[in-house]
C-alpha cells in the first residue's frame, strides 16, 4: 500500500499563492523538473482539491500551446494520461482520467490506497491538504521553498491542524534556487 504524499510549492514566507491569488513565482529549473518527473514514477494517482484541479485542468490539457517551458512540455502528457482524483462535494464529474471523490476523508483515502498501485500524490492546495493533515492522513510532506517573499496570500498550513511535529527525511537544493524538504509526521 502506498503513501499519501503532499507535494507543494511555497514561497520563502510560507504561502502557496500571493495576496491576489498569483502563482507566477515557482522556479522549475531542469533539476527540479527531473526530480518531479522521477517522483511521479512511484505515484499511482494524483490527488487534488477542486480549486487546484480546476486550475490544473485549465492548463495541462493544452500546456504545449500556452508554454515554451521544457518542464511543461515533458509533464503535460503525463498529466493528461495519469489517473487523478479530485475531492469535491460540488463537482459532479471531471475530465482527463479523473474521478470525483466525495464523503468522509478517512474512508475515501483508505479506499484509494487499497485500490491504487503506488503512492497518492496530493499536488498543492491548502484546504484539502489541511483537512487531510487534521485527520492524520498525510504520510509525507514534500515542500519546495522558492526564492520569493510574497508578503501575504494563502498559507501552506492554516493552523487548523494545530501544532504537529515533523521528522526531516531529506533536504536538497535544486538548480541553486529551490530547497525541497521531505518530512514525515513525527
Amino acid at each position: 500500500m502506498g503513501k499519501l504524499i503532499h507535494f507543494v510549492a511555497q514561497s520563502a514566507d510560507g504561502f502557496i499563492h500571493g495576496p491576489n491569488g498569483e502563482f507566477d513565482w515557482p522556479v522549475m529549473g531542469p533539476e527540479l523538473s527531473a526530480y518531479s518527473r522521477r517522483f511521479t514514477e512511484t505515484a499511482g494517482m494524483f490527488l487534488y482539491g477542486r480549486v487546484v484541479y480546476e486550475m490544473m485542468a485549465g492548463f495541462w490539457p493544452k500546456a504545449e500551446e500556452y508554454s515554451d517551458d521544457p518542464h511543461d512540455h515533458a509533464f503535460a502528457p503525463i498529466w493528461r494520461e495519469f489517473p487523478k482524483a479530485v475531492f469535491s462535494n460540488t463537482l459532479q464529474s471531471a475530465d482527463w482520467n479523473t474521478k470525483v471523490v466525495k464523503g468522509d476523508l478517512k474512508t475515501a483515502v483508505a479506499d484509494l490506497k487499497a485500490s491504487v498501485d503506488g503512492d497518492l500524490v496530493l499536488f498543492g492546495g491548502s484546504a484539502l491538504a489541511n483537512a487531510l493533515t487534521r485527520e492524520g492522513l498525510v504520510d509525507e510532506y514534500q515542500i519546495s521553498v522558492h526564492p520569493v517573499v510574497l508578503g501575504g496570500g494563502q498559507p501552506t498550513f492554516d493552523g487548523s491542524a494545530g501544532r504537529f511535529d515533523l521528522k526531516l527525511l531529506d533536504a536538497k537544493v535544486y538548480d541553486g534556487k529551490v530547497t525541497l524538504f521531505r518530512y514525515a509526521p513525527a
